[in-house]
Protein backbone atom coordinates (compact mmCIF):
# COMPACT_ATOMS: atom_id res chain seq x y z
CA UNK A 1 0.00 0.00 0.00
CA UNK A 2 1.55 3.53 -1.06
CA UNK A 3 1.38 6.35 0.85
CA UNK A 4 0.41 9.44 -0.79
CA UNK A 5 2.67 12.59 0.12
CA UNK A 6 0.98 15.87 0.35
CA UNK A 7 3.28 18.58 -1.16
CA UNK A 8 2.38 22.03 0.27
CA UNK A 9 1.97 25.11 -1.89
CA UNK A 10 4.24 27.01 -3.56
CA UNK A 11 5.68 29.66 -0.93
CA UNK A 12 3.89 28.45 1.81
CA UNK A 13 6.51 29.66 4.50
CA UNK A 14 6.06 32.73 3.07
CA UNK A 15 4.16 35.33 4.68
CA UNK A 16 1.45 37.08 2.57
CA UNK A 17 3.12 39.84 0.61
CA UNK A 18 0.14 41.81 -0.49
CA UNK A 19 -0.71 43.37 2.82
CA UNK A 20 2.50 44.92 1.91
CA UNK A 21 2.34 45.63 -2.13
CA UNK A 22 -1.29 47.04 -1.00
CA UNK A 23 0.02 49.25 1.91
CA UNK A 24 2.81 50.88 -0.53
CA UNK A 25 0.30 51.66 -2.97
CA UNK A 26 -2.45 52.86 -1.08
CA UNK A 27 0.02 55.41 1.06
CA UNK A 28 1.55 56.91 -1.88
CA UNK A 29 -1.85 57.11 -4.17
CA UNK A 30 -3.49 59.28 -1.40
CA UNK A 31 -0.40 61.27 -1.45
CA UNK A 32 -0.36 62.12 -5.44
CA UNK A 33 -4.31 62.34 -5.40
CA UNK A 34 -4.23 65.30 -2.77
CA UNK A 35 -1.91 66.99 -4.94
CA UNK A 36 -4.31 65.98 -8.20
CA UNK A 37 -7.63 66.63 -6.33
CA UNK A 38 -6.13 70.34 -5.47
CA UNK A 39 -6.15 69.98 -1.92
CA UNK A 40 -2.47 71.20 -1.51
CA UNK A 41 -0.71 73.17 -4.51
CA UNK A 42 0.88 71.23 -6.86
CA UNK A 43 4.33 72.99 -6.39
CA UNK A 44 4.39 70.36 -3.13
CA UNK A 45 4.33 67.45 -6.25
CA UNK A 46 7.90 66.55 -5.14
CA UNK A 47 7.18 65.06 -2.02
CA UNK A 48 5.63 62.18 -4.11
CA UNK A 49 8.79 61.68 -5.55
CA UNK A 50 10.90 59.66 -2.65
CA UNK A 51 7.24 57.65 -1.86
CA UNK A 52 7.16 56.68 -5.45
CA UNK A 53 10.90 55.51 -5.93
CA UNK A 54 10.98 53.62 -2.10
CA UNK A 55 7.74 52.40 -0.92
CA UNK A 56 5.47 52.84 -3.93
CA UNK A 57 7.90 51.34 -6.45
CA UNK A 58 10.66 49.50 -4.48
CA UNK A 59 8.07 47.95 -2.05
CA UNK A 60 5.80 47.05 -4.69
CA UNK A 61 8.62 45.35 -6.73
CA UNK A 62 9.61 43.44 -3.46
CA UNK A 63 5.92 41.99 -3.08
CA UNK A 64 5.34 41.11 -6.34
CA UNK A 65 8.64 38.82 -6.61
CA UNK A 66 7.30 37.33 -3.28
CA UNK A 67 3.95 36.24 -5.24
CA UNK A 68 5.94 34.82 -8.19
CA UNK A 69 7.12 32.94 -4.97
CA UNK A 70 4.67 32.48 -3.87
CA UNK A 71 2.79 30.70 -7.41
CA UNK A 72 0.42 34.24 -7.40
CA UNK A 73 0.06 34.89 -11.14
CA UNK A 74 -1.96 37.81 -10.74
CA UNK A 75 -0.86 39.58 -7.28
CA UNK A 76 3.09 39.14 -9.31
CA UNK A 77 1.98 40.67 -12.14
CA UNK A 78 -0.22 43.68 -10.22
CA UNK A 79 2.32 44.45 -7.48
CA UNK A 80 5.52 44.44 -10.20
CA UNK A 81 3.12 46.52 -13.13
CA UNK A 82 2.58 49.13 -10.20
CA UNK A 83 6.10 49.22 -8.85
CA UNK A 84 7.05 49.92 -12.45
CA UNK A 85 4.61 52.17 -12.36
CA UNK A 86 5.44 54.31 -9.40
CA UNK A 87 9.57 53.93 -10.74
CA UNK A 88 8.58 55.90 -14.01
CA UNK A 89 6.27 58.02 -12.43
CA UNK A 90 9.06 58.93 -10.46
CA UNK A 91 11.77 59.51 -13.70
CA UNK A 92 8.67 60.92 -15.94
CA UNK A 93 8.09 63.83 -13.28
CA UNK A 94 11.64 64.61 -11.53
CA UNK A 95 13.75 63.44 -14.33
CA UNK A 96 12.94 63.99 -17.50
CA UNK A 97 12.97 67.30 -19.95
CA UNK A 98 9.05 67.60 -21.43
CA UNK A 99 9.80 71.37 -21.87
CA UNK A 100 10.81 70.74 -26.20
CA UNK A 101 7.20 69.04 -26.48
CA UNK A 102 5.50 72.58 -25.99
CA UNK A 103 1.78 72.33 -25.93
CA UNK A 104 1.72 68.93 -26.67
CA UNK A 105 3.02 67.53 -23.68
CA UNK A 106 -0.49 66.82 -22.50
CA UNK A 107 -0.96 64.44 -25.11
CA UNK A 108 2.04 62.66 -23.89
CA UNK A 109 0.75 62.31 -20.45
CA UNK A 110 -2.60 61.55 -21.67
CA UNK A 111 -1.62 58.63 -23.51
CA UNK A 112 0.95 57.33 -20.61
CA UNK A 113 -2.06 57.47 -18.33
CA UNK A 114 -4.63 55.95 -21.02
CA UNK A 115 -2.04 53.16 -21.16
CA UNK A 116 -2.60 52.30 -17.53
CA UNK A 117 -5.68 52.86 -17.58
CA UNK A 118 -6.14 49.57 -20.12
CA UNK A 119 -3.95 47.75 -18.04
CA UNK A 120 -5.80 48.22 -15.02
CA UNK A 121 -9.45 47.60 -16.92
CA UNK A 122 -8.13 44.03 -17.49
CA UNK A 123 -6.38 43.40 -14.67
CA UNK A 124 -9.87 44.62 -13.09
CA UNK A 125 -11.54 41.69 -15.11
CA UNK A 126 -8.81 39.02 -13.61
CA UNK A 127 -9.30 40.69 -10.43
CA UNK A 128 -13.10 39.68 -10.29
CA UNK A 129 -11.71 36.23 -8.86
CA UNK A 130 -9.63 37.48 -6.12
CA UNK A 131 -11.46 39.11 -3.32
CA UNK A 132 -14.45 41.86 -3.15
CA UNK A 133 -12.52 43.74 -1.73
CA UNK A 134 -9.37 44.30 -4.27
CA UNK A 135 -11.99 44.58 -6.87
CA UNK A 136 -13.45 47.45 -5.43
CA UNK A 137 -9.69 48.70 -5.48
CA UNK A 138 -9.38 48.48 -9.29
CA UNK A 139 -12.62 49.65 -10.14
CA UNK A 140 -11.70 52.69 -8.15
CA UNK A 141 -8.22 52.59 -10.41
CA UNK A 142 -9.74 52.08 -12.97
CA UNK A 143 -11.69 54.96 -13.41
CA UNK A 144 -8.88 57.11 -11.85
CA UNK A 145 -6.15 56.48 -14.09
CA UNK A 146 -9.36 57.22 -16.97
CA UNK A 147 -10.35 60.63 -15.13
CA UNK A 148 -6.74 61.76 -15.60
CA UNK A 149 -5.72 60.66 -18.65
CA UNK A 150 -8.84 62.66 -20.26
CA UNK A 151 -8.15 65.01 -17.87
CA UNK A 152 -4.53 65.80 -19.60
CA UNK A 153 -6.14 65.53 -23.26
CA UNK A 154 -8.72 68.02 -22.42
CA UNK A 155 -6.38 70.20 -20.68
CA UNK A 156 -9.12 70.03 -17.86
CA UNK A 157 -8.25 71.06 -14.14
CA UNK A 158 -11.65 69.85 -13.19
CA UNK A 159 -11.47 66.24 -14.54
CA UNK A 160 -7.84 66.02 -12.98
CA UNK A 161 -9.39 67.24 -9.81
CA UNK A 162 -12.00 64.51 -9.95
CA UNK A 163 -9.59 62.05 -10.81
CA UNK A 164 -7.66 62.85 -7.65
CA UNK A 165 -10.85 62.58 -5.24
CA UNK A 166 -11.21 58.92 -7.03
CA UNK A 167 -7.72 58.83 -6.43
CA UNK A 168 -8.19 59.11 -2.55
CA UNK A 169 -11.35 56.48 -2.49
CA UNK A 170 -8.62 54.06 -4.90
CA UNK A 171 -5.88 54.69 -1.55
CA UNK A 172 -8.60 54.30 1.08
CA UNK A 173 -10.13 50.87 -0.25
CA UNK A 174 -6.42 50.11 -0.83
CA UNK A 175 -5.54 50.75 2.83
CA UNK A 176 -8.41 48.94 4.35
CA UNK A 177 -7.17 45.94 1.66
CA UNK A 178 -3.64 45.78 3.41
CA UNK A 179 -4.84 47.17 6.92
CA UNK A 180 -7.43 43.15 6.66
CA UNK A 181 -4.53 40.50 5.98
CA UNK A 182 -2.32 42.06 8.65
CA UNK A 183 -5.00 42.20 11.36
CA UNK A 184 -6.48 39.55 11.26
CA UNK A 185 -3.18 37.15 11.34
CA UNK A 186 -2.28 39.27 14.02
CA UNK A 187 -5.43 38.60 15.47
CA UNK A 188 -5.53 35.08 14.55
CA UNK A 189 -9.08 35.62 13.38
CA UNK A 190 -11.10 37.02 10.97
CA UNK A 191 -11.46 40.90 11.88
CA UNK A 192 -11.74 42.59 8.68
CA UNK A 193 -13.64 40.45 5.93
CA UNK A 194 -12.36 40.60 2.73
CA UNK A 195 -14.91 38.89 0.96
CA UNK A 196 -13.36 36.27 -1.31
CA UNK A 197 -14.66 35.40 -4.70
CA UNK A 198 -13.13 32.39 -5.93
Amino acid sequence: MSETTTRPAPGAHLADPAALGLGAFALTTFVLSVVNAGIVPSTVEPVVFGLAFAYGGGAQLVAGIWEFAKGNTFGATAFCSYGAFWLSFWWLTGHTDLSGAGSDVNKGLGVYLLAWGIFTLYMTVASLRVSGAVLVVFILLTITYFLLAFGEFGNSSGLTKTGGYVGLLTAIAAGYASFAPVANFTFKRTVLPTFPLS
